[in-house]
């Protein structure tokens, strides 16, 4: 066996160098590429630098951002570099001052602006208490009285009115016109409901429009009754059922299906 023995000075030189290699694979990029300015510091994640809070890049340094009072910096690249503090509002995009509360008014989530208390409404610079009258309940609307009535109650001007519900009818959930429905079997007469009378061989039709009622198929419309359709020769109820007309190859005339030549 032939043993090769190194002399010590030249170990230790490779231990050395093996010691700087594993040291230069271990430093970031960041710090081997480029130097850091002041008020900076390396980015946690990928190679580079980035400014403090409260500094912004300029060319290769980084400035300070004027804050003024009643302010934070922010680390947002873009717009002021600053916000005002909770409680606090921007004028002219230079200072922050104080909100101020006007009295039944609390801070908003935000905190740069008022709101008025539930029964309060803004008012000029103020909150002013909202006439709440008998029957009605509050709204979360920013126009309007503030309020609406209650079911079976109409506001006219500032109060709200029993709705006069006649026999024979209900309440609807119109916001406009007439505020009750005729029960059904029922029309409306005047300010009253009249019940529909159906005329033999007919039934009952809920349209707006028209007696309320429909003849049965094969019978026609007539003085309020329903009357039975003759149909002459060569003839068939048409698509209704309340009329008439002449087959194919036939046409009318006084009454009769003649054919066509």
């Amino acid at each position: 066996m032939i043993i090769f023995e190194w002399p010590a000075s030249r170990f230790c030189s490779a231990i050395f160098i093996l010691l700087v290699t594993i040291s230069s694979l271990l430093t970031p990029a960041s710090a081997q590429t480029s130097s850091i300015p002041d008020n900076a510091h390396a980015k946690n994640y990928g190679s580079g630098w980035e400014c403090d809070l409260g500094f912004r890049a300029k060319n290769d340094t980084c400035s300070a951002v004027i804050v003024p009072e009643n302010a934070h910096p922010t680390d947002q690249p873009f717009g002021r570099g600053w916000e005002c503090l909770h409680g606090y509002k921007e004028v002219d995009g230079t200072k922050c001052i104080e909100v101020v509360l006007p009295k039944n008014a609390y801070l908003d989530a935000d905190g740069n602006r008022w709101r008025c208390l539930r029964r309060y409404r803004a008012v000029d610079d103020g909150c002013e208490e909202i006439a709440l009258p008998a029957h009605a309940y509050l709204t979360n609307d920013n126009y309007g009285p503030g309020w609406l009535c209650k079911r079976g109650y109409e506001q006219e001007p500032d109060t709200c009115v029993l709705i006069v519900v006649p026999e024979n009818a209900h309440l609807n959930s119109k916001k406009y016109g007439q505020p009750w429905t005729c029960d059904r079997g029922y029309r409306v007469t005047d300010d009253t409901c009249a019940e529909i009378v159906i005329p033999e061989n007919a039934y009952f039709d809920d349209a707006s429009y028209g007696p309320g009622w429909i003849c049965e198929r094969g019978y026609s419309t007539g003085n309020n009754t329903c009357n039975s359709i003759d149909v002459p020769i060569n003839a068939h109820l048409n698509r209704t059922g309340n009329d008439w007309e002449c087959n194919r190859g036939f046409r009318n005339t006084n009454g009769d299906c003649v054919r066509q030549k």
